[in-house]
This record gives structure tokens, C-alpha cells and sequence, in this order.
């Protein structure tokens, strides 16, 4: 079926929160609580396993001319999270009972009938995007609409955007289109413009990611790591340390014992 996955463009969007919605809708997601969060416009917070679909609304500091940094006027950066549906995805290494796939769009894939509810993905997940419901223990999080990947249908968030901030399509194609917006952006004079996490090379500790984004800012700013890692990469470095230290603690018994019989001696 080819490798399907999410381009997007924070510079287009307008925190509208339409691919909220239709998130939610599409895949009859229950409410986040209606609690107040005191971040302004962003009324859900963050990724969870009732909101797949997160626009966040990031106050940045713009100095005027001639005053410092954090002085002055201010800009909105707007920018709709997702899972990313990693080429290495750390969830899916973790899982104990073979409930998380790869569908044959190469997207990740939570099967909620087979999940046991342990939680071992949701530790692993280097972007804290996978969690579990309160009232079934189950992991969930977005499934790159693959009900309706399967009829050929675009995935409900990416149908809803209107400024085509939220792009879906081939990876090869998304890609290329991705790589033109970024040189558009430079030659207009948005010089911050780049992509995070497009593919192995620029994302080494994931192997790339399905769903990855164009941003004007540092990836901290977005709340996405800089250089996120999947636990299972550092399994070989963390078993040769413990070597490393077995070896040492009995270098220094053997050492106690051989200086014992000395003085006995």
C-alpha cells in the first residue's frame, strides 16, 4: 500500500482546532473533562488518550527594535501535534502482547482488543504522545484514521484543515513537497524555516518519523524533544555497563579475598 503519513506546515497554521474536532468526531472520542487549563486558547493541554489531535498555541516574546530579547511585543506559533508513527517506534518495541503494529500503510497501530493495559508503550514513547483511559486501563492514541485509510479516504483531521496546514499522502510525495516549502520560506526571508524528524538522517534516534512537521522555532518551543531516542537504542550501551560494573565487583572481591589470604599469610 506504499508508506502513508502526516506533512505538517506550522507556519499555515491557524489554530482553528478544526482537526481537533474532527478527530474527536470521526473517532468518537470522549471529552477531556471541560476542566479549565489556564493556557489560554488551548483548552486541551496536550496529547492523551482522549485527544489525538493537540493544537497548541506557544506565546513567543518578539523585541522591538533596539530592546532585548523578551521585551515588547509578542507572536503566536500554532502548531497541530500527533503521533508520529515512527519508522523505530518505541511503543510498539515495548509492547508485551503484540497488541501494537505496523499496518500495511506503515503506520502504527493500536489493536484495543488485544491491549492488556500494562503501560510498558507509554514509558517507551520518547514524544509522550501514547496513554491510557482512566476507565479501561487501555492504551489509545491516533491510528492515522486507518478505518478510513482502508476505503481510500483521507484521515478526518488532515480532510478538516482549511489552510492545508495538515497534509496526508505518500511519505516520497509529502517529502518533496515538504523540501519546496522550506526552500519557498528561505527565499521569502523565513530563514528558521526547517523540518523536524522527516526521515533517519535528520532524526537518527527514531529512524524518521511518518508524521513530522516544518517549524520556524527550536523544537523544545513546540514541546517536542530535541533529539528524541528510543529506550530499546540504549539497551546495548545500559547491557555493557552492567557488564562493565559485574566485572568490576568481582575484580574487587577477588582483590579482598586474595588480600585477605596475604595478611593471613
Amino acid at each position: 500500500m506504499g508508506q502513508k503519513g502526516f506533512f505538517t506546515d506550522t507556519t499555515l497554521c491557524i489554530g482553528c482546532k478544526a482537526c481537533e474536532v474532527a478527530c474527536k468526531q470521526w473517532n468518537q472520542l470522549p471529552d477531556d473533562g471541560f476542566h479549565f487549563t489556564g493556557m489560554s486558547y488551548d483548552h486541551t493541554g496536550h496529547l492523551g488518550a482522549s485527544t489525538w489531535r493537540h493544537v497548541a498555541f506557544v506565546e513567543r516574546p518578539i523585541p522591538l527594535p533596539g530592546q532585548q530579547t523578551g521585551v515588547g511585543d509578542f507572536s503566536w506559533l500554532m502548531a497541530s501535534d500527533v503521533c508520529k508513527h515512527c519508522q523505530r517506534a518505541g511503543c510498539l518495541e515495548a509492547c508485551p502482547t503484540g497488541a501494537i503494529i505496523r499496518t500495511e500503510f506503515d503506520t502504527v497501530y493500536v489493536q484495543p482488543d488485544v491491549c492488556n493495559g500494562c503501560g510498558y508503550c507509554v514509558v517507551a514513547c520518547p514524544f509522550g504522545v501514547i496513554d491510557r483511559r482512566d476507565d479501561d486501563g487501555r492504551a489509545w492514541k491516533c491510528t492515522l484514521c486507518y478505518d478510513r485509510l482502508g476505503e481510500g479516504m483521507t484521515p478526518a483531521c488532515a480532510k478538516a484543515c482549511p489552510t492545508e496546514s495538515i497534509v496526508y499522502g505518500d511519505l516520497d510525495e509529502l517529502h518533496a513537497r515538504a523540501r519546496k516549502r522550506v526552500e519557498r520560506l528561505h527565499e521569502q526571508g523565513v530563514q528558521s524555516a526547517y523540518l523536524y524528524g522527516m526521515d533517519a538522517e535528520n532524526q537518527p534516534g527514531t529512524g524518521g518519523l511518518n508524521s513530522f512537521f516544518l517549524l520556524v522555532d527550536k523544537p523544545e518551543v513546540y514541546n517536542l524533544p530535541p533529539d528524541p531516542v528510543v529506550p530499546t537504542k540504549k539497551q546495548p550501551g545500559a547491557w555493557a555497563a552492567v557488564a562493565l560494573g559485574s566485572l568490576g565487583m568481582a575484580i574487587a572481591a577477588l582483590s579482598v579475598v586474595w588480600l585477605g589470604r596475604q595478611e593471613g599469610a
